[in-house]
């Protein structure tokens, strides 16, 4: 996700140079952190609710399905 969004941001500022004309500057620190950020974001949310899940009864998950 954080590789579209980036190419996604990247694509918009050429677009906007074409269009409208203003110029814009994408600098490699910041796509770096953009990136960093991402998986950051994508971990924390990804393995914060698997090591819940992890943690629980398969029994009592179940039950209140």
């Amino acid at each position: 996700g954080g590789l579209i969004g980036i190419a996604c941001g990247i694509l918009a500022a050429r677009l906007t140079t074409i269009i409208a004309g203003w110029p814009t500057i994408i600098s490699t620190d910041a796509v770096v952190v953009a990136f960093i950020f991402s998986v950051v974001v994508g971990l924390f949310f990804g393995l914060y609710p698997a090591n819940k899940a992890a943690r629980l009864n398969p029994i009592e998950a179940l039950r209140y399905e």
